[in-house]
């Protein structure tokens, strides 16, 4: 689904790249590499939080850059200006034409650490260039949509309203987060361009200005009354709670009930939520008024929420801000871009980095991703990474095992094997079509109740298993066994 406009008119964001990415491109024009087909995948090392998975979302906005992608005049005089490149490499990027086939797992799914979210196949200098664009986008939007659906998934049916944007960092993140959080299972947004953007719900009230612009807090309220008589939503703790907001509140709703009217109900900004929320709800309710609901907006996250309803807060609904917008407990999604391939007179090459640190060694070659589930219960069991010639035969039993200790085997025989991943561009040419946003909103919803109940807990979740073939598997420890007998002999 298109945007209602499209960013990209407003500004060019192909110049976003790290230096190094250009300063490889020219490098690799010079030595005469720059066409040669290479893949590359990005995936991350671990879920944030220590978390049991994570939403992928940015798919669209990725698209959104890469059908965009060229270099204007001034872009080129700026680089000419850095004096880094030779001007073979500036006029080839003068006439630049993205020529990529780019595959990702669609926005929604639950993802997990060491597959390829997104695989890029092309000439070495357009892959490389992809590098920033692919992990700021896809590291920032995968970041908010998880830290939201842990949220919204401990707030239970109760809906949650994303209000960050005055805390985010910066207006991408506003805008985006907004998108990101609504994915994750928010209901709706207080960033009005995120609304407009996007085509997801904006939702708002009142802040304590608007009561102290007035004499008095009942003035204020009848104002507001006035002006929203059927949608009629007061914020109750300028002053005091108790003594002031509520009895204020319930003085003005049953005026508009007088009126021929029901009030919406009252929000909380401050104070013991647990203690304040259970007052209220109580007077609401001997007054006359048990549909009002109790809106909280008082610097939340998934574990305040847990506690606070575990404690008999009596919460309709939740609008959290920073702790959100900003993923505040942990705001770094460490996904990587690397190298995995090349083609050689049309073979294709497995590549390999290897490190000390084994979660960093990557697994080469082009790969597809397989999602099983039992048949049964269509629960995830796995993801399975094959390579991209393999197809897996379900009415045949499959063995999975544990890419570390390979003595940890299960035999499969009841199972659905789904390919995650989508291809988004062929040869430079979009052909994927972007659900909206509300529409991927429900898919999540759906795809994560096909994970157990082990998968989504908070405390120690069950590791996920993210297996691979025996055919990937093979390749990769031969690459390492080869290495290692290279450099043993040094």
């Amino acid at each position: 689904m298109e945007s209602r406009f499209d960013v990209r008119n407003d500004r060019d964001l192909t110049m976003l790249v790290d230096f190094y990415e250009l300063t490889m491109g020219n490098s690799y024009l010079a030595e005469g590499v720059g066409d040669q087909i290479v893949y590359f995948d990005m995936y991350f090392r671990r879920v944030p939080d220590g978390g049991g998975y994570c939403i992928m979302s940015g798919v669209e906005q990725l698209i959104e850059y890469l059908e965009n992608l060229r270099f204007t005049v001034d872009d080129i005089n700026y680089l000419r200006s850095t004096k880094a490149f030779s001007e073979k490499f500036l006029d080839y990027l003068s006439t630049f034409e993205f020529s990529c086939d780019v595959w990702a797992i669609p926005e929604g799914y639950p993802v997990f650490p060491n597959e390829p979210l997104v695989t890029v196949r092309g000439p070495a200098i357009q892959a490389q260039l992809l590098e920033t664009m692919i992990l700021v986008t896809i590291n920032h939007q995968t970041l908010i949509a998880t830290k939201a659906n842990r949220i919204c998934r401990v707030a239970g049916h109760r809906p949650v309203m994303e209000f960050g944007s005055r805390r985010a960092q910066g207006y991408d993140g506003a805008i985006y987060g907004a998108r990101a959080a609504v994915i994750g299972g928010c209901a709706a947004t207080a960033n009005t361009l995120a609304g407009m953007m996007f085509d997801i719900p904006v939702s708002g009230t009142m802040a304590h200005s608007w009561v102290q612009l007035f004499d008095s807090e009942l003035e204020a309220f009848r104002a507001w009354a006035n002006a929203y008589p059927d949608q009629c939503l007061v914020l109750i703790d300028t002053f005091n709670v108790l003594k002031s907001g509520l009895p204020n509140a319930i003085q003005v709703f049953k005026e508009l009930r007088a009126k021929g009217h029901e009030p919406l109900g009252i929000r909380i900004d401050s104070g013991d939520i647990t203690y304040l929320t259970r007052k209220v709800r109580k007077a609401l309710d001997d007054a006359g008024f048990p549909k009002a609901v109790i809106v909280i907006s008082n610097s939340l996250d998934e574990h305040i929420i847990k506690d606070v309803l575990a404690e008999g807060a009596q919460i309709d609904s939740f609008g959290v801000g920073e702790r959100l917008i900003t993923a505040r407990s942990e705001p770094v999604f460490g996904g990587v871009y690397k190298l995995v391939a090349v083609e050689k007179d049309g073979e294709i090459v497995p590549r390999i980095k290897i490190s000390e640190n084994e979660e960093k060694i990557t697994n080469p070659g082009f790969k597809k991703i397989y999602r099983i589930y039992d048949q049964d219960a269509d629960k995830a069991i796995a993801d399975l990474i094959c390579d991209n010639d393999e197809v897996i035969d379900e009415s045949k039993p499959l063995t999975l095992f544990d890419p570390v200790s390979t003595w940890k085997k299960k035999r499969l025989i009841r199972y659905k094997a789904e390919l995650l991943r989508k291809q988004i561009f062929d040869h430079g040419k979009l052909c994927y079509q972007s659900p909206s946003v509300t529409e991927i909103r429900q898919f999540a919803q759906e795809q994560v109740q096909r994970q157990w109940a082990e998968v989504l807990r908070f405390e120690n979740p069950h590791n996920y298993f993210v297996d691979l073939s025996r055919k990937v598997w093979n390749a990769k420890h031969n690459l390492l066994n080869s290495y290692s007998e290279e450099f043993s002999g040094k």
